[in-house]
């Protein structure tokens, strides 16, 4: 009965996506809410940026809809402990909330990203709040269990950290979305293989509303008005959603699932790619005596298209890695130690880098070869 419903409530978040999404393209077109055009940015029709603002909703929705019908048809025993779990999402609610509501007004007003980080602080910090942050790290890097007075401060951070490398990855047409998409199937099936049926709605639910817009924000033409960007309501959100998911996951703790030594390289190699190449970029914002802070076109994306990749291939070979670093590490750690899978995941990424500006080198010699 439970494998059931989560099937139907998927299967309502792609109805329930697919039908909003083309009224929020009505209301973008009479109100001429569409996304600035600059130097930074590819397209040159008039887009609307608003595709993000449905995300929430729907997830509020289900879930609600979920935790009633959990009781309703006697299916709590299914649940680990409720009183533990059900205060954490409903301060995930809480923190949505926020962020939708600052995203709103920074896709349609601006908001100064000063107030963006102080609000993402702000939600970030209900998870401690609710009794969820990293208690423990299982070894890697030689640690073991955090005392709470370190793992609070440090998820506050982590969650930030993720808020923001989701927002930077949304770049180009379907990457951010289909990175979410590929993260929330991969732990919403750890979350069924451990009974952890709350947060396995909430995986599946976020999973089924990003693939209709996933189709329209990749397979929609703007002189159609059938194409949508997810803009900061989009990202910010999903990125909280996929905090709450990875950190649940990661927690040590016997209300979610049973203790696992590898939890934390399981749950985090859903964001190896954006966390990594947000590290990355910051490193070299810094060694070339830059702010950190000021946007440029040197992530993984961008690197890729000068190299003259379309942004669909481009996109299709970033979420096939974001795919293997998943599948790599869940089978990893079954042979390896934890801090092996993790280097490991280091070394494919510095080296995959490597190559990539090795390749760009080349591809510059050549042209200023043929200039002379």
């Amino acid at each position: 009965m439970i494998y059931l419903y989560i099937v139907v409530v998927f299967i309502m978040a792609v109805f329930m996506g697919r039908i909003i999404i083309p009224y929020i393209f009505l209301i973008a077109f009479r109100k001429r809410l569409f996304d600035s055009i600059d130097v930074r940015k590819k397209h040159s029709g008039i887009i609307p940026r608003l595709g993000g603002v449905v995300f929430f909703p729907i997830q509020c929705y289900l879930l609600i809809l979920s935790f009633f019908c959990v009781y309703k048809f006697g299916l709590a025993s299914l649940c680990s402990n409720v009183y533990v779990v059900l205060p954490q999402f409903l301060l995930l609610i809480c923190g949505l909330i926020l962020l939708f509501t600052i995203g709103i007004a920074d896709d349609l007003i601006g908001v100064n990203y000063r107030w963006k980080f102080v609000t993402q602080v702000i939600a970030a910090s209900l998870f401690p709040i609710s009794n969820l942050w990293i208690n423990d790290l299982y070894g890697l890097l030689g640690v073991t269990t955090l005392p709470a007075w370190f793992g609070m401060p440090l998820t506050v951070f982590i969650v930030v950290f993720i808020i923001n490398a989701v927002n930077l990855m949304d770049g180009i047409d379907g990457l951010c979305s289909g990175m979410i998409a590929i993260g929330c199937l991969f732990l919403g099936s750890l979350f069924i293989y451990n009974n952890a049926w709350l947060h396995a709605f909430l995986a599946f639910i976020t999973t089924g509303i990003l693939l209709p817009f996933f189709y329209y924000n990749v397979f929609g033409r703007s002189k159609g008005k059938r194409r949508i960007f997810m803009g900061d309501t989009g990202s910010l959100t999903l990125g909280l959603s996929i905090s709450f998911l990875v950190i649940s996951y990661a927690m040590s703790d016997t209300y979610i699932k049973p203790f696992s030594s590898d939890a934390i390289i399981v749950a985090f190699a859903t964001l190896v790619v954006p966390m990594f190449d947000v590290i990355r970029v910051i490193f070299v914002r810094i060694k070339s005596h830059k702010s950190p802070f000021l946007p440029d076109r040197n992530h993984i994306h961008h690197k890729l298209m000068r190299l003259g990749i379309s942004h669909h291939v481009t996109m299709i070979l970033i979420l096939l890695m974001v795919s293997f670093f998943c599948l790599l590490n869940i089978i990893s750690v079954k042979y390896m130690d934890s801090n092996i899978v993790f280097l490991l995941d280091l070394s494919i990424w510095i080296i995959f880098n490597l190559c990539l500006d090795k390749i760009e080198e080349v591809k510059l010699i050549k042209m200023n070869k043929q200039k002379i």
